[in-house]
């Protein structure tokens, strides 16, 4: 196995993990900044208000993002699974 398709197996091993987990981390984000942002404003500081709707956000995120991240990791252990069969890894 040469250095070039050793490279590009782990570039797209990475770039997976980002295209699945990216946009669950971007809503925590979003949630968490405004979230922050109304407390900031109102000067509540209740500690469950941070927690809650981050939890429920990201639980909701993954019932409706798992069919895509589901995807997106097939598509790259198929891909690993054919360069093994094939011998080329």
């Amino acid at each position: 196995m040469d250095p070039t398709s050793i490279y590009t197996l782990f570039s797209s091993m990475i770039m997976t993990v980002l295209f699945a987990s990216g946009p669950i981390l971007i809503l925590a984000v979003s949630i968490g900044l405004s979230i922050a942002f109304f407390q900031a404003l109102t000067q509540i500081q209740e500690m469950t208000l941070t927690f809650v709707p981050k939890i429920i956000a990201i639980f909701l995120g993954l019932l409706v993002l798992s069919p895509y991240m589901f995807k997106t990791i097939k598509k790259l252990s198929d891909q690993t699974f054919l360069l093994i069969a094939s011998g080329t890894l």
